[in-house]
């Protein structure tokens, strides 16, 4: 600054960093920036202030900012900087605008303009600065304004400028990835750029890209192997070395980008194989980054196929991280294990000791990641040991949250490994008394219900045991004082529901103890609630059995309590209490019934006993009920004379398009309805599609060309010229199933051998023996089979769950393709305009079609399709429900018990709606024969008789009410 002149001036900022700096509190320290404050915004409005004056005002302003005080009154300023010739004075600008504004600030649409300059400047320098601002400041509206420069830039000869542009590309795609869809293959192109530093930036919105969508980008994998091949064997120049590694920063996204590739396809991983392995072979480990190379190379080989050399090489790696003195080394060992052990399980016991070492570790993060290890190794001969492990450590911890963590991974290994059920209860017990409140209340939840389902099969012994082992641990941890209030409610259930099944305890016993949970913890209205439910279930046990109990004191004197809480809860279960004491023992096996916990109740939706109280109430005149479906203007067409309720629904807010007016209809006098052969017609002033047709909204919403404009590739003739997304190919319904994700699926091959390591722990050490304790810890926690083991009781529930979801999947399968069969074996004809008035046809996305016929192809259930190429007559609708079954079984995944939607499959469903709509605007059509039933009212003639009605002017719903139920049959 000094050179510059206006040495006095210079001073004062160096004095106010001395000051700062030499702050011995906040407190002066806000003093002193608070003071320079004050002088900036005293000096800075100053007229004819010198151009390098106020470059020195904008850095001080950038100073008070960074430290945490508002230095909003000079932005302003800085943004006029930007607009200087100057070039230091340009950048000084822009620097102090990044800094400053965010991309929602107000400001931001004054330097819009200068970047757009900026960008066309034939200094390089300041388009690098204006690329700069544009990657931290241009937001989702303003891209449209900037982006066809960036886009110009990417051939620029200056490869830094190159290189900004490919940053703002994807910084653009982060912020708004549809105005940069048509620029993707960008990317690809500026892959193959003769500057490294360039190729290098490329690969960051890549590997983007690639998270998204792997399939898109499988044809990248030779070309990304040959560039990590050439880094390697260092044909980069030398100033892309660090710490004499050839560009590591490049090879670590490489092989990011590559394990995303190879993952679960064979024939991509065959081509990574070889220079993955020279990556380990010319690794260095002597450095950090050499470190992180072999690291990043570690998790590639876990992700892509496995193979027994790279397993091998990973495994080398793997002890010369665990043998060494620095945690992070350790760490990082300890975290590449975890990753192979899904491929090779046995790789794990090669390292036994080293693990042990990282599990006695004080380094609290190490033994945290030692913890994460052990759980994934997790087996059924090793589950005791490693589950004890967790507890004690769960104990010695005070982090509440890593304390929440280790709770439920010890909860879901003993569920899934435990041994024998008297050490999941003991299990369970530790976990909840010492977690206390921490445990998701979904895991006492599951705790009850493994209880009350058991573990065996059909074993009711089993079961028993369980229950009764339960229930005397619980009365010996009921003496322990501070209990947690999950806990507590966990054992005040199991005896009101298990306390006396076995008769070892007495009721008059269980009752006693449950008084005394509801009177220590008086402050706990839920287990005050779970201990009066308990007591009263005991009660209806004994009384059930035809035993009598006497009401203890303690029991009477809480109840009586109780029964004047504030709480209207306790209240209610106190009367209920009082109510089963007194009644016989047929009621309180009902209202009651023994080990029903598990029992589902079945709830009839539609509540038929109330149907002769409707129809009384509808013979005396009471409105009609409306349906969900009606009053959210779902199937609002039959509703249209329906003055009452269209009334009823103008009070609340409706999004639906405006009605047209009703025209007038002279009053007829009343005319008897006939049975008829011909259909009665309906003179409509106005054509169906100009009333709101809610079966056709779906096809509006996907490609109705009358009542959306489409917009897409079209210039825009005033404003700013911008690019637009180009229209989207036509939607063709999808013929020809393919595989999952789109990759091939191979076997997996098993675990890879892998050679026997040296389990010294470290060479250069002298010779310890090792402790017997450890050996012991050694040989329980990796001995005994290296398979993974669960318990096949406490699947079974969910595996027969699974099995009928497959079933049910598999039904729907079946039936979606069978209809999808039958609509393509069906002849195709033009479909007859029911709405040709004489004038020119205007091909429309949405078809005109009666909606009366829609609604008689929804409603005729019993109609069967069949090949009738004579009666080209009786055409009808496509059965839009035969439509929604193909999609749904053109969704679904290859697993049957997967769920039959998935995240992608909402956009098949809508492209085989709009398939439907195209295929019906080309005049294809379905010939459709319905069979009437032979028994209850034809429907051919209740469309009459509405068709008729409404003629007249009456709704159908207020007039004839069982309508639709005739129509339903």
């Amino acid at each position: 600054m000094g050179s510059h002149g206006g040495w006095g001036q210079s001073k004062e900022f160096l004095d106010l960093v001395k000051s700062i700096g030499e702050a011995r509190s906040k407190a002066e320290e806000d003093r002193i920036v608070l003071r320079e404050i004050e002088t900036l915004k005293r000096r800075i409005i100053e007229p004819d202030i010198p151009k390098r004056k106020m470059k020195e005002y904008i850095i001080r302003l950038v100073y008070v900012e960074m430290l945490g005080h508002d230095a909003s009154f000079g932005y302003i300023h800085a943004v006029k900087m930007t607009h200087d010739d100057s070039l230091l004075l340009k950048r000084t600008g822009y620097l102090a605008v990044t800094l400053f504004l965010n991309d929602d600030h107000d400001l931001i649409i004054l330097i819009v303009n200068t970047i757009q300059k900026d960008l066309k400047s034939d200094n390089y320098l300041v388009v690098c600065a204006a690329l700069n601002a544009v990657c931290k400041l241009i937001n989702e509206e303003t891209i449209p304004a900037v982006l066809p420069q960036v886009v110009e830039l990417l051939g620029h000869p200056k490869e830094a400028v190159r290189k900004k542009a490919i940053m703002a590309l994807h910084r653009f795609h982060q912020r708004s990835p549809s105005s940069v869809t048509h620029l993707l293959s960008n990317f690809r192109k500026r892959l193959c750029d003769n500057d490294p530093g360039v190729m290098g930036a490329t690969l960051c919105p890549l590997f983007d890209l690639i998270t998204v969508d792997v399939n898109s980008y499988k044809d990248l994998v030779i070309s990304l192997v040959s560039i990590l091949k050439q880094v390697a064997e260092r044909r980069l120049p030398k100033t892309y070395d660090y710490h004499q590694m050839p560009a590591p920063f490049i090879q670590i996204k490489l092989l990011k980008i590559l394990a995303l590739l190879g993952s679960g396809d064979k024939q991509a991983s065959e081509n990574m194989f070889t220079v993955v392995g020279d990556i380990f072979r010319k690794g260095d480990s002597t450095s950090n980054i050499g470190n992180a190379v072999l690291y990043e190379c570690i998790c590639c080989v876990a992700s892509i196929y496995p193979n027994p050399k790279l397993l091998e090489a990973a495994a080398d790696v793997i002890s010369r991280f665990l043998k060494s003195d620095s945690h992070n080394l350790k760490y990082m060992g300890i975290d590449s294990l975890s990753r192979l052990i899904k491929t090779n399980p046995e790789i794990a016991e090669q390292h036994q000791l080293a693990v042990i070492d990282c599990l006695e570790d004080p380094d609290d993060t190490l033994k945290r990641k030692t913890f994460e290890l052990l759980y994934k190794m997790t087996k059924s001969s090793n589950v005791e040991v490693i589950v004890d492990r967790m507890i004690d450590y769960m104990i010695s911890i005070n982090d509440n949250h890593y304390k929440t963590e280790i709770a439920s991974r010890c909860v879901e290994l003993a569920e899934q490994f435990a041994p024998s059920n008297q050490w999941f209860i003991q299990t369970m017990n530790k976990v909840f008394e010492h977690a206390g409140d921490l445990v998701n209340s979904k895991v006492a939840h599951n705790l009850m219900r493994l209880i009350a389902e058991g573990f065996g099969e059909d074993d009711d012994a089993a079961d028993s045991q369980l229950r009764s082992s339960a229930v005397e641990s619980y009365l010996r941890i009921l003496g322990e004082p501070k209990l947690p209030s999950v806990f507590l409610q966990v054992i005040c259930w199991v005896l009101g529901e298990y306390g006396t099944a076995d008769r070892k305890f007495s009721a008059s016993y269980i009752i006693g103890k449950l008084c005394d949970v509801a009177e220590a913890h008086s402050n706990d209205d839920i287990v005050k609630a779970y201990a009066v439910t308990a007591m009263m279930k005991v009660f209806a046990f004994e009384i059930a059995a035809g035993r009598k109990v006497d009401m203890l004191p303690e029991c009477q004197s809480l109840v009586e309590e109780l029964s004047a809480s504030h709480s209207t809860d306790l209240q209610q279960r106190a009367y209920e209490l009082q109510t089963v004491i007194g009644i016989d023992a047929n009621a309180a096996k009902n209202i009651l019934p023994a080990d029903a916990s598990c029992e589902e109740i079945e709830i009839d939706k539609d509540l038929p006993f109330l149907n002769e109280y409707v129809q009384q109430a509808l013979e005396k005149g009471a409105q009609p009920y409306v349906t969900e479906n009606e009053r959210s203007g779902v199937l609002n067409i039959s509703n249209f004379g329906s003055q009452e309720q269209q009334e009823a629904m103008s009070h609340s807010l409706r999004f639906e398009a405006y009605e047209l007016p009703k025209p007038q209809v002279p009053s007829m006098p009343p005319v008897t309805l006939t049975a008829s052969t011909e259909v009665v017609p309906v003179n409509d002033p106005y054509p169906i599609e100009m009333l709101h047709d809610p079966l056709s909204t779906s096809t509006q919403d996907t490609g109705s060309a009358e009542l959306k404009l489409r917009l897409e590739g079209v210039q825009k003739k005033w404003g700013r010229p911008v690019y637009s997304t180009p229209p989207l190919p036509p939607v063709v319904p999808a013929s020809h199933n393919t595989t999952e994700n789109g990759i091939r699926q191979h076997d997996v091959a098993g675990p890879a051998p892998s050679k026997t390591h040296d389990v010294s722990y470290d060479s250069r050490k002298p010779k310890v023996e090792i402790p017997p304790e450890k050996q012991k810890l050694a040989a329980s926690l990796f001995g005994g089979s290296s398979k993974t083991e669960k318990k096949p009781s406490t699947t079974s529930k969910v595996a027969r769950t699974s099995s009928n979801a497959a079933e049910k999947s598999q039904a729907k399968s079946s039936l979606g393709s069978s209809e999808k069969a039958l609509e393509k074996a069906l002849p195709s004809q033009p479909l007859p305009d029911l709405l040709d008035l004489g004038e020119p046809t205007v091909t429309s996305a949405t078809p005109s079609v009666d909606p009366f016929k829609q609604l008689e192809g929804l409603l005729d259930f019993s109609a069967t399709s069949s090949l009738n190429s004579g009666e080209a007559d009786e055409t009808k609708m496509p059965d839009f429900m035969a439509l929604y079954g193909e999609t749904l079984t053109s969704g679904q995944s290859s697993s049957p018990a997967d769920p039959p939607l998935t995240r992608g499959n909402d956009v098949d469903l809508l492209e085989g709606f709009s398939a439907a709509t195209n295929i019906s605007s080309l005049g294809a059509s379905v010939t459709i024969q319905q069979i009437q039933p032979q028994k209850g009212p034809s429907l051919k003639d209740a469309l009459e008789k509405d068709a008729l009605v409404r003629q007249m002017g009456v709704t159908p719903s207020t007039q004839n009410p069982n309508l639709f139920k005739d129509l339903l049959g």
